[in-house]
């Protein structure tokens, strides 16, 4: 049973950090529909990084920085010039599909890479105590700082003066410009500041998880956190429950097929978007969305 929830902690951890992307995006009034494309960029500069240098922090940045460009780009599309969010979300994640695989194959002249994942990191003291050690206290790095990054924006979302003015652009822009700021400003800064750490999402993937990079590797995650951060009513603590739950979904699948239950693989793989779509077809009556959330300024 440790090692399951342990496996699912690890397992949510890139939808994670692609749900709170999500939702800087979504609070400041920009529906976060390609947070796909975002990680998979993300994912892709990660392995690129490290492979070309050597080095795993070079991968990291250049994992915000390829789910920045991504962010850009729908600020850019959606906000500037007043697209329709749901489209330019959609079109960014495939253009991010076949950008990464091209890129793939010039750089590297290779349909994969191979790289050396992000091994564990106990903390000392803490990971000997029994059961909360292996489960909480033995993790790789990148799965703390997804914890850190949930305190950090929920003190940024509802302990400061850029928070509220952040929430209100998702709720009413004209405050926001009243009060001497620019909306404009402030949803162009959170796409593209979401848009990284949902980049550090497909870090976690590529090189924390797995130590590579394929064609497509998010398989639909970045929908995933989208449910997520919608379950969780936009508060990152309830985004995170919501995504350690799909986490936990997809570790009893894994286990279902170690263990050779009798089911198609196919359908078991099935099992974490079937719970996503039973869950927001629950709430998606009581769901409130921010007021101004898809609406030019």
């Amino acid at each position: 049973m440790i090692d399951f929830l342990a496996a699912s902690i690890r397992i949510a951890t890139p939808l994670v950090f692609a749900a709170l992307g999500g939702i800087l995006s979504e609070r400041a009034g920009v529906f976060a529909v390609g947070l796909e494309g975002m990680m998979l960029m993300g994912a892709f500069g990660a392995v690129i990084g490290a492979w070309a240098s050597a080095s795993d922090l070079l991968g990291l940045a250049m994992a915000l920085a390829g789910g920045a460009a991504m962010g850009l780009a729908v600020a850019i599309v959606t906000v500037r010039y007043r697209a329709d969010n749901m489209v330019t979300g959609l079109t960014v994640n495939i253009l991010a599909a076949g950008l990464t695989t091209y890129l793939l194959h010039v750089l590297a002249g290779s349909s994969a890479i191979q790289v050396d994942p992000l091994g564990p990191w106990p903390i000392p003291g803490l990971s000997a105590i029994p059961v909360l050690g292996p489960l909480l206290f033995a993790h790789p790095p990148l799965t703390y700082l997804a914890l850190l990054g949930c305190a950090g924006l929920s003190f940024l979302l509802y302990r400061t003066q850029t928070g509220l003015k952040l929430r209100a652009a998702g709720e009413n822009p004209e405050a926001v410009f009243v009060a001497g700021s620019s909306p404009m400003r402030l949803r162009f800064t959170a796409i593209i500041c979401g848009g990284a750490i949902a980049g550090l999402g497909g870090a976690v993937l590529s090189l924390q998880q797995v130590g590579t990079f394929t064609d497509g590797m998010t398989g639909g995650r970045g929908y995933l956190a989208l449910a997520s951060l919608i379950v969780g009513r936009w508060n990152p603590w309830g985004a995170a429950a919501a995504c350690l739950v799909f986490g936990a979904a997809e570790a009893f699948e894994l286990r279902l097929q170690t263990y050779g239950v009798p089911v198609s693989s196919y359908v078991v793989q099935m099992v974490p978007y079937l719970i996503a779509l039973a869950v927001l077809a629950g709430l998606g009556r009581s769901t409130k969305l921010p007021a101004a959330i898809g609406k030019p300024l």
